[in-house]
């Protein structure tokens, strides 16, 4: 890809309305737009890494055997009136009246359609277990959008959720559940932790949630700076720690994922009932798990960042290399980088080039706002010597290294920064 022909324009300067490194940094790299507050544009640079983050996702959650799906955004409240979560959501929940006379809303969540789903599904024990997913847009009217996309109106979610025929079923796939999503956040390149969580109004009687440190989260945890024990707010009553008695480091925490032992909360009154091995009507176990999938954009750039601008984790990045032909008008210095773009390409690894006639500083900047793991400089040292240089962008270690060297060097740095 030409930077001249993409659709990035970067920004010196955020707007003083953005509250979060996160969110600044976003905007900054061209990569989300406000249409109005707590609703985003995803520009291509932020679908690329949204679309790289939906697809580990996807590979952990087919690799346990879920199945995905995708369920409507219009939902009847007369659903949400059965279990009694339309007057627990109150005015978040975005309704309205079609011409019909329906009265609709613009889900929340989808614990309720799920579940209605699943119970003209279910009949016997032999429909059982299943776990459903999907990943899709949810509608909420926050009260107070902030943070860009961390608390927004309109948000990506991935919900997934269990069905089982007994309390047994429920916790074996509750852990499998839990495992992937730990493989899912450090694929990431998330540093985060597992507390014990209140079910809220997804209810339930078992709940966790993963939480990662950043500066701009509204959540709380404690953390014990010596055998590391993490508690949630809810857990803590004194600031110590349970096994070292010393003070715990209060730490405001960002939530990236959910997840719940829901029980009979949604089956029972929605009517997921099926026939055991003798006969008998059971009613079927469920579980939920929940990622916010745009709200990890924002986790994985508050973990990884510094003065200069974004430090994308490999996996993520929505270009792995930056090439930056520092003058386009020397002779043959845009053909060498086209000629490296095309080989690294076509080994599946994904290029920028700097294309564009700005002196080497601007260009250097904007490849450091950018984050792309590693950036290839052409200047003086390939034409005199036909030396490039690579650097990384996490350590901003740097080498020397020949044209015939690139493909090797750049596996082993893309290799180097993902351990």
């Amino acid at each position: 890809m030409l930077q001249s022909k993409s659709f990035i324009s970067t920004l010196k300067e955020a707007p003083e309305s953005a509250e979060s490194v996160s969110h600044r940094l976003m905007l900054r790299a061209n990569m989300v737009r406000m249409l109005v507050a707590g609703v985003y544009s995803y520009l291509p640079l932020g679908l690329k890494a949204l679309s790289k983050i939906e697809n580990i996702i996807r590979e952990e959650m087919n690799s346990v055997g879920c199945q995905e799906l995708l369920l409507p955004s219009l939902q009847p409240v007369e659903l949400w009136q059965k279990t009694g979560r339309d007057e627990l959501l109150g005015e978040t929940m975005i309704r309205f009246t079609d011409r019909r006379g329906r009265k609709l809303c613009l889900g929340p969540t989808h614990e309720e359609v799920v579940t209605d789903l699943a119970a003209n599904f279910v009949k016997s024990y032999r429909d059982l277990p299943f776990v459903l997913y999907q990943i899709q847009t949810k509608f909420r009217d926050e009260v107070r959008p902030r943070f860009g996309i961390v608390r927004s109106c309109e948000f990506i979610m991935k919900d997934a959720y269990s069905f089982d025929r007994n309390v047994k079923g429920l916790s074996e796939v509750y852990e499998k559940m839990r495992l992937a999503y730990e493989k899912i956040f450090k694929r990431c390149g998330l540093d985060f932790v597992s507390v014990k969580a209140d079910p809220g109004i997804i209810g339930g009687d078992v709940s966790h949630e993963f939480m990662v440190a950043a500066e701009s989260g509204e959540d709380v945890i404690y953390k014990c700076s010596i055998c590391g024990e993490v508690k949630s707010a809810q857990e803590v009553q004194i600031e110590a720690c349970p096994h070292c008695k010393q003070d715990m480091e209060k730490i405001n925490t960002l939530e990236i994922g959910h997840i719940f032992q829901l029980g009979e909360k949604y089956s029972k009154p929605l009517g997921v009932k099926f026939l055991d091995e003798e006969g008998k009507q059971q009613i079927v176990q469920m579980g939920c798990y929940g990622i916010g999938v745009s709200r990890l954009i924002s986790a994985i750039i508050e973990q990884n960042n510094d003065k200069d601008g974004i430090i994308w984790p490999v996996q993520v990045a929505p270009y792995q290399v930056a090439i930056v032909p520092v003058n386009v008008a020397e002779n043959g210095l845009l053909s060498k980088a086209l000629e490296i773009h095309n080989m690294l390409e076509a080994n599946g690894i994904e290029c920028l080039i700097d294309d564009r006639d700005e002196r080497a500083g601007v260009k250097f900047k904007d490849a450091d706002l950018l984050g792309f793991p590693l950036r290839i400089t052409l200047g003086n040292k390939w034409l005199k010597e036909n030396k490039l240089e690579l650097k990384d962008r996490r350590s901003q270690l740097s080498k020397d290294i020949s044209g015939q060297q690139v493909l090797e060097e750049v596996r082993r740095g893309l290799k180097q920064s993902k351990e």
